[in-house]
């Protein structure tokens, strides 16, 4: 009997230390993110929403400037919100070391909490290898070129990535930020019925040029023409707000996405883009601009003055106006961010 009890009691502390250890392995893998040393921070719900914030940040290695840029953009988001916000780094594994020091040094130095999540850039590039294809063909000057990278086509598929998320803004490492990004989180509830992304217009020229034959066949079209003459001059997918729920159940998006469809707008439109998503975003804008919330010129102040120095030199300052208060500095092709 004596043995019994003791065999009994040796299987009672054998079964309570193995779930003291699965516990333990439960709680690691929640603390931890993408099964790497750099653990996951508190959560903070605001109004039963979670801030999802996405951004790349790869090829520190032969870019080093992206490490200056993502440092400062990471700095204004943090410096000017109240809020816990997710970030969502897509990122190659030596530029990842270099994010989490960037990342411990800004919580430390603004004392503002952050919740991070890695993405694997080579995960996410097998899962967007068909729509990179397709786009290309479209959206690419050559084989090689800069923005036919297959991560300038992340948008287009970031719903079918992130699963479990429904309302994200997606921005570019040459941004700065100067408000609170809780206040672009507000623009979803001005969407209308029918919108998916909400996106800013591009400040140039560069699809009033892309546009010119059809312009030419079309005189009174306000396709290409500057916001501030009342026209629709494309967009810039520097800044985007995607309702995931709703572009996972936009069958109009889906059949935007066909080689049948963008072969029929391309060549309605004669356009030939080099711009990656952004070309694409612009393309359906010409069709189906109720897909699209136009978000205000200041949530995303592109500063590139590339198209005044070729050939728009009398008419560039039509396109690059934005008399609106500045909410982020865009600092596209290359532009230093002064402010």
């Amino acid at each position: 009997m004596r043995l019994y009890y003791k065999t009994l009691s040796i299987l009672v502390c054998s079964v309570l230390f193995l779930i003291c250890i699965y516990s333990l392995v439960i709680e690691l893998q929640r603390n931890y993110s993408d099964g790497s040393s750099f653990p996951k921070e508190h959560l903070s719900i605001h109004n039963n929403e979670e801030y999802n914030v996405w951004c790349i940040f790869t090829k520190v290695r032969t870019h080093k400037v992206i490490k200056e840029r993502f440092n400062r953009m990471l700095f204004s988001l943090l410096n000017t919100t109240s809020s816990v916000i997710t970030l969502n780094l897509i990122t190659d594994s030596s530029s990842r070391i270099v994010a989490k020091d960037i990342i411990l040094n800004l919580k430390n130095s603004t004392g503002k909490d952050l919740k991070v999540s890695f993405h694997d850039v080579n995960v996410i590039t097998n899962k967007i290898g068909n729509v990179v294809y397709l786009m290309r063909k479209y959206f690419s000057s050559q084989p090689g070129a800069y923005y036919s990278d297959p991560l300038f086509f992340v948008s287009l598929v970031l719903h079918k990535i992130a699963f479990t998320q429904h309302k994200v803004i997606l921005i570019d490492v040459d941004t700065l930020i100067k408000v609170d990004i809780v206040e672009l989180f507000n623009e979803f509830s001005k969407f209308s019925n029918e919108s998916i992304i909400g996106i800013a217009p591009e400040l140039s020229p560069v699809y009033h040029h892309i546009l010119y034959r059809y312009r030419q066949q079309h005189k009174n079209t306000k396709l290409g023409v500057a916001h501030s003459e009342g026209g629709f001059p494309g967009v810039n997918s520097g800044v985007l707000a995607l309702d995931l729920d709703r572009l996972r159940s936009s069958k109009l998006f889906e059949e935007l996405l066909t080689e049948k469809s963008l072969d029929r707008l391309t060549k309605k439109y004669f356009f030939k883009g080099h711009l990656g998503d952004q070309d694409f975003y612009t393309l359906i804008g010409l069709e189906h601009l109720e897909l699209l919330h136009l978000l205000d010129c200041g949530w995303n102040r592109q500063l590139c003055t590339w198209w005044s120095k070729h050939g728009y030199s009398e008419t560039f300052h039509k396109f690059f106006s934005c008399p609106s208060p500045i909410k982020i500095y865009h600092g596209n092709c290359n532009t230093d961010i002064l402010s």
